[in-house]
C-alpha cells in the first residue's frame, strides 16, 4: 500500500492473525509496540465507532496506525436492502478511509434499513438473480467511492427464504465475480448456518469460490434452543473459538493457504493475555499449514 501519511505503518496486513481493536486494548497495543514487542500484528475497527471527527478514540487509533496495518469491518452500508444506499454514511466512510488508509475494507452481506429507519441487526435476503444484482449494484458503487476493493462477508442465518432460487454459494459467487469484489469468509457463520439448516458446513467449504478470499473470521458462539426445543446456535462473539470452527478454519487453509485472519470478540470481553492467546492459536495453524504446503 502507498501510504500518504509518513507516520502511518507502511505495511500491508499480513497473512497472519489479527484482533478487534477495542478501547479496553489501546493502552496494551501500545505498550508492545513502543517496546517492540508486538504480538499481534495487526487490528480491526467498526467504522461506525470513528465517525465522528474527533476525540480520544480518534488520538488512539491513529497513534496505533503508526504502528500496526489496519482492517475496516462495516456494519451499517445496508449492501443488501431494496434501497438506495445512505449517501451521507458512504461519505463519512470515504472519510475515513482516506484517514486511516486500511489495507482491508469489508461489510456484511445483509441489510439493516427500512422505510422507518436503521434496524439494529444484520437481517438476511432472498438469494435470488434480482437481488443479487441489486448487490452488486450497490457493491460498484461503494467501490468507486472509496477507490478500493470491498470485501462481502457470508452471513449467518436463522431462517431461509422459500423464495429463494440460488444457493448461499451461487448468490456470493455471482456477486464477487460481477462487482470485482473480494470476500470476507467468516467460519463461524459457515458452522452456525449449517448446524442452524442441517447441511454440512465442510461441504460449504470445499464449494466455496476461495479465490476470491483476502480475509477469515474467527469468533465464538451460543448454543439455545428453538420453539421445538431443537440446537440454535447464536453469533454472539462472546467466548472463545468453538472446536469445529477451529476444524473448518484448518480445512479453509489448506485450501486457500495463509489469510490474513481475525479474532472476533465484541462482548463479555477477554484480557488482553486472552486474546492473544486465541490469536496465537490461529498464527500457529497458518504457519503449519504454510510449513506442509511448501513441503509439498
Amino acid at each position: 500500500m502507498n501510504t500518504q501519511n509518513p507516520s502511518f505503518f507502511s505495511g500491508t496486513i499480513p497473512a497472519k492473525a489479527g484482533v478487534g481493536l477495542k478501547s479496553n486494548y489501546y493502552n496494551a497495543a501500545l505498550q508492545e509496540a513502543e517496546a517492540q514487542n508486538k504480538q499481534v500484528t495487526w487490528f480491526e475497527v467498526h467504522p461506525e465507532n470513528y465517525m465522528q471527527d474527533g476525540g480520544p478514540s480518534h488520538r488512539y487509533l491513529t497513534a496505533i496506525r503508526e504502528h500496526y496495518p489496519l482492517s475496516l469491518h462495516g456494519v451499517g452500508l445496508s449492501i443488501g436492502a431494496p434501497r438506495a444506499l445512505n449517501k451521507t454514511h458512504l461519505q463519512h466512510l470515504k472519510n475515513l478511509i482516506q484517514r486511516y488508509e486500511p489495507s482491508l475494507f469489508s461489510e456484511h452481506l445483509a441489510w439493516a434499513t427500512h422505510d422507518t429507519g436503521f434496524l439494529n441487526d444484520l437481517l438476511p435476503m432472498p438469494y435470488t438473480l434480482e437481488t443479487a444484482k441489486l448487490v452488486v449494484e450497490h457493491v460498484n458503487e461503494v467501490q468507486e467511492c472509496i477507490g478500493q476493493q470491498m470485501l462481502l462477508e457470508n452471513p449467518s442465518t436463522y431462517v431461509q427464504f422459500a423464495s429463494s432460487t440460488m444457493s448461499e454459494i451461487e448468490f456470493i459467487s455471482y456477486i464477487a465475480k460481477h462487482s470485482g469484489c473480494g470476500l470476507l469468509l467468516d467460519v463461524n457463520n459457515v458452522h452456525i448456518s449449517a448446524q442452524n439448516h442441517n447441511y454440512s458446513a465442510a461441504q460449504y467449504i470445499n464449494e466455496f469460490p476461495c479465490a476470491y478470499v483476502r480475509e477469515i473470521h474467527l469468533a465464538g458462539h451460543t448454543i439455545q434452543e428453538d420453539d421445538v426445543h431443537a440446537p440454535l446456535l447464536i453469533d454472539t462473539h462472546d467466548r472463545p473459538v468453538a472446536d469445529p470452527v477451529w476444524a473448518l478454519y484448518e480445512q479453509l487453509i489448506a485450501k486457500t493457504g495463509a489469510v490474513p485472519t481475525l479474532i472476533e470478540w465484541d462482548t463479555d470481553l477477554p484480557t488482553w493475555e486472552m486474546l492473544k492467546i486465541e490469536a496465537a492459536k490461529a498464527d500457529y495453524l497458518l504457519a503449519r499449514t504454510h510449513m506442509l504446503q511448501a513441503a509439498e
